[in-house]
């Protein structure tokens, strides 16, 4: 019998026993997490003389990033317990008895780990982007005594409108950059028409303001030397500090992200990082369908719960190891971003889609075998 929403006994069943589970999973997990975070920071938040409230608000404030983080393996592990606990209680078996195929088991979690990764987006991009802003804030300024602002921008360079710019060295929490050097050129940008050298430039919404000038005109060679010179060059480099750190691109809501990317694209810059950052994000959050197929397949080759408690782990680690070799192969350029994103999901969610499609799946078997039949015929 099926309520108004459609989802039948059997569903709610599951999905009841599978959130009590995902609760307590997620309680020890987090319970874990936070223990050895204590454990490791604890005697610098007393060398710096924080108080017990400040200490207090760091770590509920970092409860969502850490719920963020590890919900596809708490995800994986509450489903291994869910089926072993199914399967030892004989009720796996009087459900197969009773009509309910292994296809819809699988139909139903995939729909079900679907939703929960699009919870799990939604939850990462708004209270877990909040806990690990703020968490860093605290911990960078107040126990490090490091301030965000403090970051050194060396050999940047874009190009706005008819310039180009290079700077030695910026500093995009200052609004200011020494070692400027400024290729103007006319509208068609064919013809260069002057170089400008500055030893700094201060920046705001306006413009760039160039401190001890030298300019060149290209067209007569004259040069001429002044004590400042404004240019409407409007780049703020508050973008270019996201490309910088990783922490801080990381920590960027997608919404904000995609912006980011699209002004420094528009400068000239190279997005490949961000762009790998914008895409990892949703895959990091869709995971939890492929950790839905890993747990589903641990049950076709054994029965054993504690069995595939160990395997489920040892799968967390190749996943997430996948997932951080693909950022990295996109951060470098050796992958296209989406393609370095999804690379873990892929190939793993590939290899247990294949497993699940033969058990569940007598037609696709019979068709294989006769495939691999005949193609031995046609080789002798």
């Amino acid at each position: 019998m099926r309520n108004i929403f459609g989802v039948g006994v059997l569903s709610r069943y599951l999905i009841r026993q599978n959130l009590y589970l995902m609760a307590v999973c997620l309680a020890v997990g987090t319970g874990i997490y936070l223990l050895s975070d204590i454990f490791d920071r604890l005697d610098d938040f007393f060398q710096a003389g924080l108080g017990a409230e400040t200490i207090l608000f760091y770590f509920v404030v970092k409860i969502p990033l850490i719920v963020s983080q590890l919900m596809p393996a708490i995800f994986l592990l509450a489903m291994v317990i869910q089926l072993g606990v199914l399967t030892r209680s004989r009720e796996m078996l009087a459900l197969r008895a009773g009509g309910v195929s292994f296809a819809w088991f699988i139909r139903f979690f995939i729909i079900y780990a679907m939703i929960w990764s699009v919870g799990q987006l939604f939850f990462s991009q708004f209270l877990g982007v909040f806990g690990e802003y703020e968490a860093n804030r605290i911990w960078k300024e107040d126990v490090r005594k490091k301030q965000l602002d403090e970051l050194t921008i060396n050999k940047l360079w874009f190009r706005d409108g008819p310039f180009i710019v290079l700077a030695e060295k910026a500093h995009p929490a200052k609004s200011m950059a020494s070692g400027i050097t400024v290729y103007e050129f006319t509208t068609d940008s064919q013809d260069l028409i002057r170089i400008l050298t500055a030893k700094k430039a201060l920046i705001d919404d306006h413009g760039w303001g160039l401190l001890d000038v030298h300019e060149l005109d290209t067209r007569t060679f004259i040069g001429v030397n002044r004590l400042s010179q404004f240019l409407s060059v409007r780049q703020n480099l508050k973008a270019y500090a996201a490309v910088e750190l990783k922490g801080d691109k990381a920590q960027l809501p997608l919404l904000e992200l995609s912006k980011a990317i699209e002004k420094l694209e528009e400068s000239g810059s190279n997005v490949e990082i961000l762009r790998t950052v914008w895409h990892g994000k949703l895959s990091y959050a869709f995971s939890i369908v492929v950790m839905a197929l890993f747990a589903l397949t641990l049950m076709t080759f054994s029965e054993n719960i504690y069995a595939n408690i160990g395997f489920a782990l040892i799968l967390v680690f190749v996943q997430y190891g996948m997932h951080v070799v693909g950022a990295t192969a996109g951060e470098k350029g050796v992958l296209p971003p989406i393609m370095a994103a999804w690379l873990g999901n892929a190939i793993m969610g590939s290899l247990a889609s294949l497993r699940l499609t033969w058990v569940a799946l007598p037609g696709f078997q019979a068709m294989v075998r006769a495939w691999g039949g005949g193609l031995r015929l046609s080789r002798s």
